[in-house]
């Protein structure tokens, strides 16, 4: 470890705080945990900001605590959207707004997207009333090496900090395949290829390989008294590069072909880093078994395909077969201020194709590629993701079953802090660049 270098990834800390909340009890609710398991005519207590208890028996409150009768209407952990622009590609869209891709370079694993995060964007609203509790924002993908993604808690703010996840990895975005090399040969320069990327990806994981091996014997020297040291000259763009090295910042990889997604992996075995998940992932079927053998993630839409060569080969089925029994990691993302809005219904698109295909796939399983496991690839599962006693107490409460076409999310909590209303206008926060504008858009 380089102490020196990892003073330097501290900064720009998070600076959130959970809004004030009471204690609440829900009952008769059915309850999706986000561990595989399904309560009917359960209770859910939240207090201090945590998931206290879950149980189809009844859980004793205390006596301050308010109650809510939840027949009817089920109850999941809060949403989690493990691929999006919101913020750096904010609405409404114009050329101002455009923040998401630093494409001057093949490389610009320097930049954070933090730093391009508009809170004003109307589209954390949006979300929130769709159940996203949390999300990733992301890079765009012109690059081989974007630059890192921030986690946010998918609250009103006027900085991006007051949103930041306490304690979540930043994300490395990676794109293989045709962006980067479309985006630059368009320009004449390196890559133009599919040959050019990977040695542009192989090129960067050396340099950096010999930015740790520098440091590692600068910090040796200090520890064994030598004086009058020069240390390694900073580069940011490799103090990211080294974060990944050292399994301290995650790998979320743009890529769409079955090929190209096992090159990858084979790279990263090359470089001794790994892969968090493989994004957009279009092929990811073909692949299912050594994703789930490699512990890596597919972050998957339920439907978007054959909008370009790359992504020909798409089925409808692919979220159901990366779903393996052991050791998958299915994901639902969105890519889209739009579809972010709506994850439980590209859910839902996904089981009904799996079940069309003969899987069985009960509510229970599914939402854990809206929950567990957009958690699990981001860091945070020991936080999140999950309704489980200690768990940040991060819940929707939806009017019918969630992936149901009619489902709407009457009630969200982040922190245990009721952050979203249906039925309250109060609870249906505006952004500052919506004060003064008609209201006949709201949620």
């Amino acid at each position: 470890m380089c102490s020196t270098l990892l003073r330097a990834e501290a900064p720009y800390p998070s600076t959130y705080q959970p809004l004030p909340s009471q204690s609440l009890l829900i009952t008769n609710a059915t309850v999706l945990t986000g561990t595989g398991d399904r309560l009917d005519q359960a209770s859910v207590l939240l207090a201090d900001g945590r998931i206290q208890a879950v149980s189809s028996r009844a859980i004793r409150a205390p006596g301050d605590a308010n109650r809510l009768d939840a027949e009817g209407r089920w109850v999941t952990p809060g949403l989690i959207d493990v691929h999006s622009h919101l913020g750096v590609y904010a609405s409404p869209g114009i050329a101002a707004h455009s923040d998401g891709n630093e494409a001057t370079s093949p490389t610009t694993a320097h930049v954070w997207a933090e730093h391009g995060i508009w809170p004003q964007d109307p589209g954390f609203n949006r979300a929130r009333a769709g159940g996203v509790t949390t999300l990733q924002v992301l890079p765009g993908s012109a690059n081989l090496i974007g630059g890192r993604g921030v986690t946010l808690k998918n609250v009103p703010a006027v900085s991006y900090q007051a949103m930041k996840f306490p304690g979540a990895p930043h994300g490395l975005k990676m794109a293989c395949g045709e962006n980067p090399k479309r985006v630059y040969g368009q320009r004449n320069q390196e890559p133009s290829t599919r040959m050019g990327n990977v040695a542009g990806f192989r090129a960067r994981w050396i340099e950096a390989q010999k930015y740790l091996d520098d440091w590692a014997r600068y910090e040796q020297r200090v520890a064994d008294g030598e004086t009058g040291l020069d240390a390694p000259a900073r580069d940011l763009r490799l103090e990211t590069l080294a974060g990944v090295l050292r399994g301290e910042i995650l790998v979320h990889n743009h890529c769409y072909r079955a090929d190209e997604m096992m090159t990858m992996l084979d790279v990263a075995a090359e470089f001794g880093y790994s892969i968090s998940a493989f994004h957009h992932g279009v092929e990811a079927y073909k692949i299912a078994d050594e994703l789930a053998a490699a512990g890596v993630c597919g972050a998957l839409w339920a439907d978007w395909w054959g909008f370009k060569a790359e992504a020909y080969d798409g089925i409808p089925e692919n979220i159901a077969l990366v779903d393996r029994p052991e050791g998958s990691c299915a994901i639902v993302h969105s890519d889209s201020s739009e579809g972010i809005q709506r994850l439980n219904q590209e859910a839902a698109k996904a089981m009904a194709r799996g079940r069309a295909a003969g899987m069985n796939i009960p509510p229970e399983q599914a939402i854990r590629w809206l929950t567990a496991n957009a958690a699990r690839s981001l860091g945070i599962l020991d936080r999140t993701g999950t309704l489980e006693p200690g768990k940040m107490a991060d819940v929707v409460i939806w009017n019918g079953n969630p992936f149901s076409v009619y489902a709407k999310a009457d009630q969200v909590f982040i922190d245990g802090a009721l952050i979203f209303d249906r039925a309250d206008l109060e609870r249906q926060p505006l952004s500052d660049f919506e004060l003064g504008q008609s209201l006949g858009d709201r949620p």
